[in-house]
């Protein structure tokens, strides 16, 4: 407990509570994403995949994964994907399947496009045609993240999905992501990631054509590239480390936090914040972080995240822990207050996803809830939703007068276009009315 006592602050006996709470806040906010990224790394591989294609992520796929690979064997084929869908583990395509499920159900109950029409009005939503997902190639397959980014864009209508995913399983991608876009329908599956994915995804390729947008998650090179194509492309958003921000009060089980708050560090990094207004509970839950990550695979890069990413807070009241997380605008926000959790949910404004009572751990969402589980981070909660598939159409403005209405509105239409100067603009509507 000593090991992460420093991670404490109380507002009850610290003079700079606000000051530490201020300095930390600013660090997750300016968490930096590209800081041991050269940008200019990045453009030159964007702009040789821009020039040589092909040949370009060939190289890039040699030298940043060590495996050689030619045009024609960058997609997955269709006896690869059959094969890995028949060797995984049954209980866990079951699983899958309930995942995919429940997604698309959420998914198709808050999709809003449907086209409108008003007097002389209206607005048409079209799907985005082609879109491109990133699947990591960690030590261990993200079927998760297949499920949260394709699903939605199936539901909007996208006809065109290319995942794309480094080849880090014995020169390829691993069977349980395969698996899953076989499940999904999806067949257009490359084994190639990192940046030149990206380029070749955002400019394309002789064998991967252009999408027209890019969503899913990477390391910051990644990112960084992301950021650099779009407007070639549009994008989800730039995402930072995973942090959750737990708000507690007497009544909530200092075990359950502990586990959830190391469910993020073990991202290292990941950020772990507790607000609460006990400091008893705070106590416990140090208690018990320092009993858990004994218990971890990854104990000490836990435990160094702990220490970098993550911090306790108590409060004299719940209503400044309200104000400061509100503030924070966390990717995942849990609240745990027994029977008020949910009235102290009311009153949060800025959070990627709310996580609300004991038994709503982060793990319902990143796996099988229904939302996406593609959130804002570092406190871009306050002007960016989750992905959503409402995010993988666009609109289109409507507009259809008759002649009675154009003569309505005729002269206030001629009258702003003359005060700006242009006349071609009042004259395209005289000469319609003859005025």
């Amino acid at each position: 407990m000593e090991k992460l006592q420093k991670i404490f602050i109380s507002q009850k006996t610290e003079k700079k509570f606000n000051e530490k709470l201020s300095v930390f806040r600013n660090k997750i906010i300016n968490a930096p994403l590209l800081k041991e990224i050269d940008c200019k790394k990045v453009r030159k591989i964007i702009k040789d995949v821009q020039q040589k294609r092909d040949k370009a992520v060939s190289e890039y796929t040699r030298k940043f994964d060590n495996v050689k690979l030619t045009s024609n064997a960058f997609k997955i084929s269709q006896h690869e994907l059959d094969a890995a869908h028949k060797s995984i583990d049954g209980k866990l395509l079951a699983s899958i399947k309930k995942s995919i499920k429940n997604v698309r159900q959420y998914q198709k109950q808050i999709f809003i496009g449907k086209n409108k029409k008003f007097s002389g009005t209206g607005v048409k939503y079209t799907p985005i045609e082609r879109v491109g997902i990133c699947v990591p190639g960690a030590s261990a397959p993200l079927p998760s993240t297949v499920i949260m980014t394709a699903v939605p864009a199936q539901v909007a209508g996208v006809k065109e999905i290319a995942v794309v995913s480094p080849p880090r399983f014995n020169g390829s991608i691993h069977p349980v992501i395969l698996a899953t876009c076989r499940e999904l329908g999806i067949n257009e599956i490359y084994r190639i990631g990192g940046v030149q994915a990206v380029a070749a995804l955002a400019y394309g390729t002789p064998a991967i054509p252009r999408v027209f947008k890019i969503v899913g998650p990477g390391n910051s090179w990644v990112q960084t590239a992301k950021k650099e194509v779009f407007g070639q492309v549009d994008i989800d958003s730039v995402a930072g480390p995973s942090e959750v921000l737990i708000i507690a009060d007497k009544n909530a089980n200092p075990e359950f936090i502990a586990a959830d708050m190391l469910s993020q560090a073990e991202h290292a990094p990941g950020s772990a914040v507790l607000f609460t207004d006990s400091q008893q509970l705070a106590y416990d839950v140090l208690g018990h972080l320092t009993i858990q990550c004994k218990n971890l695979s990854r104990s000490q890069e836990t435990i160094n995240c702990l220490k970098g990413f993550s911090l306790i807070a108590c409060f004299r009241n719940m209503k400044e822990i309200i104000t400061a997380a509100n503030s924070f605008a966390s990717e995942h926000l849990q609240i745990q207050c027994g029977k008020n959790s949910r009235q102290v949910a009311d009153k949060i404004k800025n959070a990627g996803a709310i996580f609300i009572g004991e038994y709503s751990p982060v793990a319902t969402g990143d796996y099988f809830a229904g939302p996406s589980h593609t959130l804002p981070t570092g406190a871009s909660a306050r002007f960016f939703s989750p992905l959503s598939s409402n995010d993988f159409i666009k609109s289109t403005s409507i507009i259809e007068y008759s002649e009675g209405m154009l003569k309505k509105s005729a002269d206030d239409i001629i009258r702003i276009a003359e005060a700006e100067g242009l006349d071609a603009h009042a004259k395209s509507v005289k000469i319609r009315l003859k005025k």
